[in-house]
């Protein structure tokens, strides 16, 4: 007796049930990538368009079609920008500003927040509470007030004033943010260091500041940003034409030059760089402190 053999079953539709989770997450990530193309090409389109325009010469502005990459690019609009106006002065006290700034609000929030963090004492929640209603107040509706404070504290005309307000705006967020840092610290590092001998200000320096450099980068970004974009308390307090910054200068720059369309962009590019400089050297510490604060123990 012949036993009839069964021809093997073909393996095509299960390996094709077993690759169709595969292929299913290969067009979800070329769908997300198209998405986030897409969303990067819409944010970066217009800063494109205005370096590239920065560097025409003013017979190009309106040719059509319009080139993104000009033909005969020129640098003239940057030195007449750079020349005119007293825009390096400017650029000068912005820097000044947001860098005296930056430190100033770096040294105070992170010792508060390790204070918060770290150390018990009587109104610790409601010192902690009212700075954090200060963040829910708009910062519009404390422009009169300020004013009249700035006044009286000799601080109009003064970058030294503009440095003092805008380190008071950010000192209550920063601290905020580093706070969430400091708490993260292990209790277990803290005691050994006190078995050391050290004391709070060496666990701040050799402990704390350390462990949170993340977060000191991305506070740091977050204040200089602040500062350096800042427009309407600093349009409010200077009118001395030498002490203002870059965007009060912008702003009169289009003004004087409103249809020069590449010196009003090539202003614009000169102020963006410093901006891109502190994110390109800072961008790492700048993604690990984000991340690191979206990530729960």
């Amino acid at each position: 007796m012949t036993v009839p053999l069964r021809a093997p079953r073909s393996s095509s539709a299960p390996r094709s049930v077993r690759h169709r989770p595969h292929s299913r997450e290969r067009v979800s990530k070329v769908l997300r990538l198209a998405v986030l193309s897409a969303g990067a090409l819409v944010l970066i389109a217009p800063f494109l368009y205005m370096a590239g325009t920065s560097f025409k010469p003013h017979a190009y502005l309106l040719e059509v079609p319009p080139r993104l990459i000009p033909e005969d690019p020129t640098t003239a609009n940057y030195s007449t920008a750079l020349s005119s106006n007293n825009f390096g002065r400017y650029f000068l006290n912005s820097m000044y500003v947001a860098a005296s700034t930056t430190f100033a609000v770096l040294v105070l929030a992170s010792t508060m927040a390790y204070a918060f963090a770290r150390f018990d004492f009587r109104g610790k929640r409601i010192l902690f509470a009212a700075l954090l209603g200060g963040l829910m107040i708009p910062g519009i509706v404390t422009i009169v007030p300020q004013f009249v404070l700035a006044s009286s504290l000799g601080l109009l005309n003064s970058l030294n004033g503009l440095v003092l307000f805008y380190s008071g705006s950010a000192v209550a967020f920063i601290t905020f943010l580093l706070r969430a840092f400091f708490e993260r610290v292990p209790q277990a590092l803290d005691d050994a260091m006190t078995v050391d001998g050290a004391g709070p200000v060496r666990k701040f320096v050799s402990l704390y500041l350390p462990m949170v450099r993340p977060a000191l980068a991305t506070a740091a970004i977050f204040a200089f940003l602040g500062a350096w974009d800042e427009f309407v308390w600093a349009l409010t307090v200077i009118d001395d034409p030498d002490k203002r910054t870059l965007p009060i200068a912008i702003a009169a720059f289009q003004g004087q030059h409103a249809t020069q369309w590449g010196l009003v962009f090539a202003a614009s590019v000169i102020a963006i760089l410093p901006v891109l400089a502190v994110y390109v050297v800072g961008q790492r510490q700048f993604i690990a402190g984000i991340a690191s604060g979206a990530v729960k123990d």
